[in-house]
């Protein structure tokens, strides 16, 4: 793991150490962008905050394509961190990994149904070209009712702001998925570490 900027074991403040330890409780370690980012600038994490509890409670697309969706611009972004993050969420949800591994297809894939392929194509055109096509837009609304394209647009640019601060600082992946499904040795160690 590399960042432009060192990364912070201690932080200062009770309030930031509490957080460090709501980390390494909920996922296993210290993510860096916390260690890199809130860190550093503490008042950012209230405001992010906020906005993944709206992520998390007030968006009501079907869990798996929201997270399909932030995969798919994680990945045109070149967010290897958030890409290990996203899926680490689907794999801490037990969603399963069929689709996610499958994302590079979705277009011709018939594990996809329609409607997962218009929410696809329109957050990739978004991501890739800061506007969509009436094309896109219209096989997007053959599917979908108006609040759910504004929660698509906005789950494409939230994921792309998260995606940005990651990109920029050169915060890389977490080893998230690894922890998620216990497949490696040394990032049980970690997460067995935090409960002692």
């Amino acid at each position: 793991m590399c960042a432009r900027l060192e990364p912070i074991e201690k932080p200062n403040g009770l309030k930031m150490r509490l957080v460090y330890w709501m980390m390494r409780r909920k996922f296993g370690r210290v993510v860096t962008p916390l260690q890199v980012v809130f860190a550093r600038v503490p008042g950012l994490l209230g405001c992010t905050r906020k906005l993944q509890k709206f992520h998390e409670n007030g968006i009501h697309l079907d869990e798996e394509l929201t997270l399909m969706v932030g995969t798919v611009v994680s990945e045109r972004n070149g967010c290897g961190y958030c890409v290990d993050f996203v899926q680490s969420e689907a794999i801490r949800k037990n969603l399963g990994m069929e689709k996610f591994n499958a994302l590079s297809t979705y277009q011709t894939n018939t594990q996809f149904t329609e409607a997962e392929r218009a929410a696809l194509a329109y957050a990739e055109e978004i991501t890739c070209n800061k506007n969509v096509s009436d094309a896109t837009f219209e096989a997007l609304h053959a599917h979908f009712s108006e609040r759910e394209i504004v929660e698509l647009t906005w789950v494409t640019a939230f994921q792309t702001y998260t995606n940005l601060i990651n990109t920029s600082l050169e915060i890389e992946s977490d080893g998230l998925c690894a922890i998620a499904t216990g497949n490696s040795a040394d990032e049980r160690t970690v997460a067995n570490s935090t409960h002692e």
